[in-house]
C-alpha cells in the first residue's frame, strides 16, 4: 500500500523589481529579488486522485508575489517573505504552511562627480543577501536570514597543519596559506508569533545583517586563522553575542584552492615555499567546512 509521506509544490525564480521615488528629492531606490514559494496541506489528492481542486495555480502564486510588492514594503526581506507566506496560509483553508525564500541582488547608488546619483546603481558582486520566512498555521513564522555568494580571500594569516595523518594522507603541514573562501553565513531567528510581530523586529533585522557581515568580514581579515573550523566558531559566537534574538548561527565555508607552481624545471626558477607568488587557482575538487552553533 502506498501513501504520500511528504508533498510540496510552488513557483521557484519569481524574479522581481521594485523602484521607490522621492518626488521631493527626485532620489530613487531600487530593489531586485528572486522569490521561491513552496506550499504544504491538504494536498495529496492532487498526486494521488488527479484532483486539481486543491491546487493553487503556481502562476497564480507568481501574481501574488507581484501584487504583495505593490501593496507592501519590500525591505528589509525578512518582512516581505514573511507578509508573503502568510498571506498563503491565511487565505487558503488547505493549505498549512508556506515556506517563501527571498534572494536580493545588490544594486549599489552610483558616484559621479563626487555625489550620489539620483537614479543609477551597479552591480558590485554576486554577494546577496537570503531569507526564508516559514508560516506555519497555529505555530507562528520561523525566519533565517543570510549572507550568500560572498567570495572573500587573504593572500596570507592562514595555516593549516598537525591534523590527523594515516596511510591515505598526503598533504603537508602548511604554516602560511592563502585562504579563499565563498560566504554563506546564516542566522535563525527565535520564532515570531504572528505578522505583527514580524513588523515589530523590522529595525533588528537590519542590523543583524549589517553585524553578521561586517564580524565576518573582520574576523576573516584580522585573525591569524589556525583552521577554517576554528575561524568559523569564532565568528559565530560574535554574531551570537551581538544579536540576542538569534537562536543559532550557521556557516558553510567552501575552500577555494590555490596551488603553489614548481618552476624550477625552467632555468631554476624559484616559486615555491617563502618564494611563492604565482599559483594556480583550483575550483575543484575542494573541502566544504560547515557548522551550526546554537545557544
Amino acid at each position: 500500500m502506498a501513501s504520500v509521506s511528504a508533498a510540496q509544490y510552488g513557483k521557484d525564480n519569481i524574479r522581481v523589481y521594485k523602484v521607490h521615488k522621492e518626488e521631493k528629492t527626485g532620489f530613487q531606490t531600487v530593489v531586485e529579488m528572486t522569490v521561491c514559494v513552496l506550499l504544504k496541506g491538504d494536498i495529496e489528492t492532487s498526486y494521488t486522485k488527479a484532483d486539481n481542486s486543491v491546487v493553487v495555480a503556481t502562476d497564480s502564486m507568481k501574481n501574488t508575489v507581484y501584487i504583495m510588492a505593490k501593496l507592501h514594503p519590500v525591505t528589509p526581506p525578512e518582512l516581505f517573505g514573511a507578509i508573503v507566506a502568510t498571506h498563503f496560509v491565511e487565505t487558503y483553508k488547505h493549505i498549512h504552511s508556506a515556506e517563501v525564500k527571498v534572494k536580493v541582488h545588490r544594486w549599489t547608488r552610483l558616484t559621479v562627480d563626487g555625489k550620489p546619483h539620483p537614479h543609477s546603481f551597479f552591480r558590485d558582486g554576486s554577494e546577496t543577501r537570503n531569507v526564508e520566512a516559514t508560516a506555519i498555521e497555529g505555530n507562528g513564522i520561523s525566519i533565517r536570514s543570510a549572507i550568500a555568494g560572498l567570495l572573500v580571500l587573504k593572500s596570507t594569516g592562514s595555516a593549516f597543519h598537525t591534523f590527523y595523518r594515516d596511510e591515505y594522507t598526503t598533504l603537508p603541514d602548511v604554516y602560511d596559506r592563502i585562504l579563499s573562501t565563498e560566504v554563506d553565513c546564516g542566522w535563525k531567528w527565535s520564532m515570531f508569533s504572528n505578522i505583527k510581530a514580524v513588523a515589530a523586529a523590522v529595525p533588528k533585522f537590519d542590523n543583524a545583517w549589517e553585524a553578521a557581515r561586517k564580524i565576518t568580514l573582520d574576523t576573516f581579515a584580522k585573525e591569524v586563522s589556525p583552521s577554517v573550523q576554528n575561524t568559523l566558531y569564532k565568528m559565530c559566537e560574535q554574531i551570537m553575542a551581538a544579536v540576542p534574538e538569534i537562536a543559532a548561527v550557521d556557516y558553510s565555508l567552501p575552500n577555494k584552492h590555490y596551488f603553489e607552481i614548481d618552476l624550477s624545471w625552467h632555468k631554476g626558477l624559484k616559486n615555491t615555499g617563502k618564494d611563492a607568488e604565482v599559483y594556480a587557482p583550483q575550483s575543484d575538487p575542494n573541502g566544504l567546512i560547515q557548522c551550526t552553533v546554537s545557544r
